[in-house]
């Protein structure tokens, strides 16, 4: 049994007798555990129950020490035999847990891949084995425990260079993968019929969580501000993932999902070089490693201290064994990176140029911008989205045609264009192609395809891990992600001017299992539901933050995109994540200037300046509102029109409840991020530039046309009307002759798909019209004069008057749609002199709206108000009557104490001339479609949640 002597002595015992006799009490009992425990899992011997009660009281007073005494964490965790110790009775636990439960052995030092085995032999062997691996899953969570205390100390590089000397990272991953395969397929499977079996199966599946916690928390410890460490992990658990090989290459992949990626060969070789001229362990813990490896045997050495594929090994071996001559330079001397491509030894051709990978930095340079030479904030003409409308319904009908033939993948699909950005329209003429980048192509997919979440397999060591833990149990996920590419959590520049930080951001997002494990973590129900001020929400909003940092959003948000969806749910929540970045950016407010300076071509130096990163993305974004959203959701909402007009059977409608509640939540965020720009003045001004107001009165069309407006709850509209002969007649006693009517079939549980409400997208419209047309901060008038010209020139008025009627799927829309008239009329005398006429000209019932002669007293009309049983009798005002007297509701509750000139003089007071001009429109609009005047009653609307 090979050991050494402490740490504290300066000269080699060979006396293996007294190797431990400077050895703590804590470390020898702690020790003797271990080794225990390394033999009973090995079964060489198997303990008995007593000895191993005494071994597991040993390993749980340790742990309570590790984490109250700092003192015992200092000495235990500068001890290179404990590491080891340490170290090979986890991976014997690891081993014995693997055959236990999943039916096979896992070997030392041999990396394990996900098993392929199917859940019911898997659940079969997991009862069976029930209590050894209850037994040795809480003995594995204390070890890792204590593994992750260790790495707490005054000088926590110490610990960390000793534990990866060793390779007890191999371990953790290890430990990871054992509880990824049992918890996937105990989640995956069905659950046995008895109590019993259900009771530990379920026992099992938590015990594996927690070692699943505790394995991150550790690696979260073991990266934390130690460069080299958190490139091993990325490089451990993004390249080398246990199921990296069985991912496809980009010439193996769907035309439709070829994207930009660095080659994987030369990725993997060129970090994994940076690795060996980065191996440098500091001084204390070469020392302790170099005592313990002089002091073996020459003719065997310790396999648990690797020395031949080891790249630290150099550390404390002779220079003459050494694989590769290592980096000796000044940290404070600065180097320009060269690259070579003639140079044929790669190892040297890498080391010139100094910086991780030179493969990536190729890849950033073509994925941090749709379009690096074209520095305008343009985007799609308006022209096109008629066109654009027609094609996605054209599209819709097709792809869901039964008796249509699939389209052959070569004419469905467009080619990958430079830069790997296809063209947004077919039909459109090359130099009228803008130059940014639009985000996807018309799918082919096969009809029973579910996979709503991304494309390809979901490879990678971590991508299943959000699926397996609850929101308070991944935090340590998301921490981990944030420590190893947020910029303010790295230690600088190197030498060669690189940003590590910034490097790992870009190996998550260049490589598919790190792209894999982002989606995993957007879809992930905690971001869904919990608040901005939670933990979750808050590291999620720093991880889309760094990636803002490398202008890698739009690469982002291409790569998140689900043929199915419109919108998917990854990229809701990216955009609702972006959405809270933008309010952030701008609070305080502060200048903007978001325009490059085209005398500089450092194209880096322009992506430093963080107004120009947002406002190439807002422009990227809003481009794919208008080229993708608002066609897809307005043909949607036009088929919806077809089939309540008789064109279409309901039976054919292309798509189902699930996929519009995705498509409606994606247009919900979306309008909620052009609000929050809306909102920010220095940004309010790209929105007009782009004439959002266009797609924005496009959707109030189109939920006009698709959705039928929802009458108030508990109203007569909800009522069948009674026919005369019911009304009049008696009731009769019901007989043998007559039996009662059956009783109505019951409500369905939803509506059927062509009635989908949109709930809400109304009125998020409204608003961000509202804010598009308010005058600048600190003003108070005149409305926006460009807003208001390009709403006059869109013809919005009439759509904005249609909201006017009452819609229970979108409540308030009437006061919101009083505010947008508000500023639309305020210094604009084209759209006051077109309202004024559209008032004088209206219509009741197919005739002109006639109004009392001058002079003559007051008329008194019945009417029937929604909510309001029966009629009520409304006086309305004469056409001489002075500006400010409304009609008043005749009755018995009408104030019989008030005369006209009191109740005039309270009406009149702050009440201008355009605010009646709206009152009068708004009363003008309450004309249903029979012709006959029904005011919409909303006095009991309540403000939706969705709206706030």
């Amino acid at each position: 049994m090979p050991s050494s002597p402490s740490r504290s002595t300066n000269q080699v015992d060979s006396d293996a007798g007294r190797m431990w006799k400077h050895d703590s009490i804590e470390e020898r009992i702690f020790s003797a555990a271990l080794i225990c425990l390394e033999g009973h899992y090995t079964q060489s011997p198997v303990m008995g129950s007593q000895s191993m009660a005494k071994v597991t009281g040993i390993v749980s007073k340790t742990l309570e020490k590790t984490h109250t005494f700092k003192d015992v964490r200092e000495i235990l965790s500068r001890n290179l035999r404990v590491w080891i110790w340490l170290r090979r009775a986890v991976s014997a636990a690891i081993c014995d847990l693997n055959e236990k439960s999943l039916g096979v052995r896992s070997e030392p030092f041999v990396q394990t891949k996900f098993i392929d085995i199917t859940t019911p032999e898997v659940t079969a062997l997991i009862i069976k084995n029930y209590s050894p691996l209850k037994e040795a899953l809480q003995m594995l969570n204390k070890l890792m425990h204590i593994a992750r205390n260790l790495l707490v100390t005054t000088d926590p590089e110490v610990p960390q260079d000793l534990s990866a000397a060793i390779y007890f990272d191999h371990e953790v991953y290890e430990a990871i993968c054992l509880c990824v395969n049992v918890t996937s397929k105990g989640i995956d499977g069905e659950m046995p019929e008895d109590e019993a079996s259900r009771v530990k199966l379920n026992e099992i599946t938590e015990l594996c969580k927690k070692v699943l916690v505790t394995s991150l928390q550790q690696a979260h410890n073991w990266i934390a501000k130690n460069d080299r460490n958190k490139m091993l992990f990325w490089y451990k658990v993004l390249i080398e993932s246990p199921d990296a090989e069985s991912s496809p290459g980009p010439e193996d992949r769907p035309e439709s999902v070829l994207f930009p990626a660095p080659r994987n060969s030369l990725l993997r070789d060129e970090i994994s070089n940076w690795l060996k001229r980065s191996s440098r362990m500091c001084d204390a813990a070469v020392s302790i490693c170099k005592e313990y490896f002089d002091s073996q045997s020459t003719e065997k050495k310790d396999q648990w201290l690797p020395h031949d594929e080891n790249i630290l090994a150099w550390n404390y071996m002779p220079p003459e064994t050494w694989a590769w001559r290592p980096d000796t330079y000044d940290e404070a001397a600065k180097v320009i990176s060269i690259w070579n491509p003639d140079e044929t030894n790669k190892f040297e051709q890498d080391r010139a140029y100094g910086r991780v990978s030179h493969e990536l930095d190729q890849w950033w340079s073509g994925a941090r911008l749709p379009n690096v030479n074209d520095w305008g904030l343009n985007t799609y003409p308006i022209d096109f989205v008629p066109q654009r409308i027609k094609e996605c319904e054209a599209n819709l009908m097709q792809r869901y045609a039964a008796a249509e033939p699939q389209e052959e993948p070569s004419d469905a699909i467009e080619h990958t264009t430079d830069g790997g950005h296809n063209p947004e329209w077919q039909s459109q003429a090359p130099h009228a192609t803008p130059n940014f980048a639009p985000e996807y192509d018309e799918y082919d997919e096969e009809p029973d395809d579910d996979d709503s979440y991304g494309e390809g397999p979901m490879t990678g060591l971590l991508t299943e891990v959000p699926n397996i833990l609850d929101p308070k149990q991944i935090e340590a996920l998301h921490m981990i992600v944030k420590s190893c590419i947020l910029d303010s959590a790295g230690s600088g520049l190197t030498r060669f001017g690189e940003n590590l930080q910034q490097t790992r951001c870009r190996i998550f997002l260049a490589t598919d299992c790190g792209r894999n494990l982002l989606r995993e973590m957007l879809v992930f129900i905690a971001v869904w539901e919990k608040e901005d001020q939670s933990l979750i929400f808050q590291i999620s909003s720093q991880i889309v933050q760094a990636m803002h940092e490398n202008s890698l959003i739009p690469f982002a948000w291409m790569a998140l995109r689900s043929p199915k969806d419109i919108i998917s749910p990854a990229q809701t929540v990216l955009l609702r994540l972006i959405t809270h970045l933008f309010r952030t950016t701008f609070f305080p407010p502060k200048d903007y200037n978001p325009f490059h300076d085209p005398e500089s071509e450092d194209v880096e130096k322009s992506l430093s300046n963080e107004d120009v990163r947002l406002g190439k993305m807002l422009n990227y974004l809003y481009s794919i509102f208008r080229s993708r959203t608002v066609p897809e959701c307005i043909a949607l909402m036009q088929i919806q029109g077809e089939v309540r007009k008789g064109r279409l059977d309901p039976a054919d409608f292309p798509v189902d409840n699930w996929d519009l509640e995705r498509a409606k939540d994606g247009l919900v965020q979306y309008l909620d991020f052009l609000y929050a720009v809306a909102d920010i003045y220095p940004l309010r001004q790209h929105l007009i530039d782009y004439e959002a107001v266009y797609e924005l009165l496009k959707l109030l069309e189109g939920l006009d046309v698709g959705v039928e407006k929802a009458p108030f709850p508990g109203t007569r509209r909800n009522e069948p009307p009674a026919t005369p002969s019911t009304t009049t007649s008696t009731p009769q006693a019901s007989s043998s002759n007559n039996p009662p009517p059956p009783p109505p079939p019951p409500p369905p549980i939803s509506d059927p798909p062509h009635e989908f409400p949109w709930t809400g997208v109304k009125g998020q419209v409204l608003s961000i019209l509202a804010s598009l047309l308010q005058p600048p901060p600190g003003k108070s008038s005149p409305g926006n004069p460009t807003v208001q010209l390009q709403i006059l020139q869109h013809n919005g008025i009439v759509a904005l008057l249609n909201c006017c009627l009452y819609d229970d799927n979108s409540r308030f829309c009437r006061e919101r749609t009083q505010l947008c008239l508000k500023w639309l009329m305020d210094g604009c005398p084209d759209a006051s002199a077109f309202l004024q006429n559209l008032v004088s000209t209206g219509q009741q019932g197919g005739q002109p709206v006639t109004r009392p002669p001058p002079g003559t007293a007051s008329v008194t009309q019945s009417v029937r108000i929604d909510g309001v049983p029966g009629e009520v009798r409304v006086q309305v005002r004469s056409s001489s009557a002075p500006a400010g007297e409304v009609g008043e509701v005749v009755g018995a509750g009408a104030g019989a104490g008030a005369g006209p000139s009191t109740l005039r003089s309270r009406l009149e007071e702050n009440k201008s001339r355009s605010e009646e001009l709206v009152n009068d429109l708004l009363a003008l609009t309450v004309i249903d479609e029979s012709g006959k005047l029904a005011l919409a009653h909303d006095a009991d609307e309540t403000e939706d949640d969705e709206f706030m």
